[in-house]
């Protein structure tokens, strides 16, 4: 339930909450408020909106090792030009090192070992950020070698997270930076296919899906999305077949440099209280996407290859996630299926992995006649056991008592040993211990007549299971307990009768 503000407002933190806690989008918000003639406080949506994403970039930042305290450290340092965009390599000149001595992160002038954190005037390296990991590769020099391991970006300044392999950096020198071309490249495959991917999901589930978060590797896409139930395997199917349509289509895919109204013209979608400054940057693939994004695309939809759905779960209440392979990994997730597939042919004795569905059907039917077979044999191994059970009854104040340890009988066949004892005797209790697969059970069971003269089987058989170190208990007509230390077990059951005894009346 939300609560309008004054003025016919419905209030930003009712709306965020919907948005946050549920997964309800804001522009169906919106709607339904409409309907009753409100308007939502924007201006407070956005505002949670904003620290929610403070608080998540903050989050990723301390992963890294930058907190407000490093931040000190990049002061007066102007932004680097990022030139990744168009190229995976290019000249750059070091404008800053910083390196833990042991006295903490520090400001050096020259790193000769270890590792470090490298910040150029210019890059092609690709900064954490928008769920795209940041690029990895190396930075060179004569006699210098950088291996880039992380890049993340702070207010503009790009850091490289380095490990010197040999020589000594220092600040001012002029180097070449040059990104990991190939998995740059599967990175881009992933990125741009959840855009395509975002495209699907509207035509197929509707405008009410919009992005609720997402994360791009050089192994997979991950979207984060509002839809409010699970998503049907046949929807799944028709999302797929879309988004390779759109990959076989070769699409090109732009880059769109433009002011923020210009940028809403072309129907670029955007997310709801995000800031966007005065020049913004639209990607657009053809006529299945156009979206604003700061990451790294392929140049044309025909690059990615190939786009399979691996998955789809839910995240949280009103989320739902998606995530992809893409390229070359599409390939190598069949071949591990394959393997799979051939690995469990091979160990059902088959010589062709067609038979697999048919061998599998024919295993499930002999393991269940075999259960029936086992159900009909503990059966008679429990009428067999009836009779000396009966016999062996003592009698505890005119209430007949039949204890019995019965090694190797599954508990549920005990079970139902113990309920034909209970119906068939109304003024008989029992106790049986059941021992297989290295578990200890007891059920207790108290007929009609033994009930009425104060016979409980929950209590008797949560005292008795007590001696051996279990616990359990139930109805007064019958109950179940573990036990823990089986060598205790005759020593339990003999204390049965002496237990029921101080019940009866």
């Amino acid at each position: 339930m939300v609560a309008a503000t004054e003025g016919g407002l419905l209030s930003g933190d009712d709306a965020f909450k919907l948005y946050d806690t549920y997964g309800f989008p804001v522009d169906l918000t919106r709607e339904i408020a409409g309907e009753k003639g409100l308007e939502i406080d924007d201006a407070r949506f956005g505002e949670l909106m904003q620290a929610q994403r403070a608080r998540a970039r903050a989050a990723r930042g301390n992963i890294g090792g930058w907190s407000g305290e490093s931040k000190q450290l990049l002061e007066n340092l102007p932004e680097t030009v990022f030139t990744g965009y168009e190229a995976d390599e290019s000249a750059a000149r070091v404008i800053a090192l910083i390196a833990d001595n042991g006295d903490g992160a520090q400001n050096v002038d020259e790193v000769t070992e270890g590792e470090c954190t490298v910040i150029l005037d210019r890059t092609p390296f690709y900064g954490e950020g928008g769920g795209q990991v940041g690029d990895t590769g190396c930075i060179t020099a004569d006699g210098m070698l950088l291996t880039v391991t992380d890049t993340k970006k702070t207010d503009g300044v790009y850091l490289h997270i380095c490990s010197l392999d040999h020589g000594s950096v220092k600040v001012g020198d002029t180097v070449k930076a040059a990104v990991d071309s190939l998995r740059r490249e599967a990175i881009r495959r992933n990125h741009s296919a959840l855009h395509l991917l975002q495209g699907a999901l509207r035509k197929v589930l509707g405008t009410h899906v919009e992005q609720a978060g997402s994360y791009v590797d050089e192994k997979r896409g991950r979207f984060d999305f509002t839809h409010f139930s699970a998503v049907e395997p046949e929807e799944l199917a028709k999302v797929e077949k879309l988004v390779n349509e759109a990959v076989l289509a070769g699409a090109d895919v732009e880059t769109i440099v433009t002011d923020i109204e210009e940028a809403k013209k072309l129907g670029a979608m955007m997310l709801f209280g995000e800031k966007y400054g005065k020049v913004v940057r639209v990607v657009r693939m053809g006529g299945f996407s156009t979206e604003f994004c700061g990451g790294t695309h392929v140049s044309d939809t025909s690059r990615i290859g190939l786009v399979h759905i691996v998955s789809e779960s839910s995240v949280a209440s009103g989320v739902r996630r998606i995530e992809v392979v893409t390229g070359a990994n599409v390939l190598s997730f069949f071949a591990e299926k394959d393997r799979l597939i051939a690995d469990t042919a091979a160990e059902l004795r088959l010589q062709n992995v067609s038979e697999l569905a048919k061998k599998a059907a024919a295993v499930v039917a002999e393991l269940s006649a075999a259960k029936r077979e086992i159900e009909s044999l503990n059966s008679k191994l429990a009428a067999t056991k009836l009779d000396s059970i009966m016999a062996s009854a003592v009698s505890v104040k005119g209430i007949k008592l039949a204890v019995a340890k019965l090694d190797g009988m599954a508990p549920d066949v005990a079970r139902s040993l113990g309920d034909e004892i209970r119906t068939k005797n109304p003024g008989m209790a029992a106790v049986l211990a059941a021992g297989t697969d290295g578990k200890l059970n007891f059920i207790a069971v108290a007929g009609a007549d033994a009930v009425k003269a104060g016979a409980h089987a929950g209590k008797l058989v949560s005292a008795v299971a007590a001696v051996t170190g279990g616990k359990g208990g139930g109805r007064p007509d019958s109950a179940m307990a573990g036990g823990r230390d089986a060598s205790k077990t005759a020593e339990a059951l003999a204390a049965a009768a002496g237990i029921l005894e101080a019940m009866l009346k």
